[in-house]
């Protein structure tokens, strides 16, 4: 967790929100157009990379006890990058996805989850801006 899980989880709220993004600052479409075909990747790894988070965070349930901050911000950050990257990499995630029953999950999570990809995206950017701040500002050991 840091600088680099922080940018990583902004980026992914801003993918996730192009539209309040380009409503504040309409300049920003040419940044947003460099990543965008990207994203599907983008969104895959993140989804694998958040599983393995919160595999991390519950593995790692015993920091509560001296960090609980860093702890509940450690699992946050990895259930965000998770959800937003199912949503965002669906479409690679489906290319190697090969059994019918494990799509048809997919289908149905993703259903779940995009009604709510804008609120993910506000609270990723939020959250990411806290962890470069906190990045900076604490050391954990």
């Amino acid at each position: 967790m840091g600088l680099v899980s922080g940018i990583w989880l902004a980026l992914l709220g801003v993918l996730a929100v192009p539209n309040l993004i380009l409503a504040k600052k309409p300049d920003a479409k040419q940044l947003l157009d460099k990543i965008t075909p990207y994203q599907g990747w983008i969104g895959a790894v993140s989804a694998i990379w958040g599983a393995w988070g919160i595999i991390s965070a519950v593995l790692s349930i015993g920091w509560i006890a001296h960090w609980p901050i860093y702890w509940a911000t450690f699992l946050a950050d990895a259930v965000l990058q998770l959800a937003l990257g199912l949503l965002l990499g669906v479409g690679v995630l489906k290319q190697f996805i090969k059994a019918p029953a494990a799509v048809a999950k997919l289908d149905q999570t993703i259903a779940k989850l995009a009604p709510k990809q804008g609120l993910f995206g506000l609270i990723a950017i939020g959250l990411g801006i806290w962890m470069i701040i906190a990045g900076f500002l604490f050391r954990v050991g």
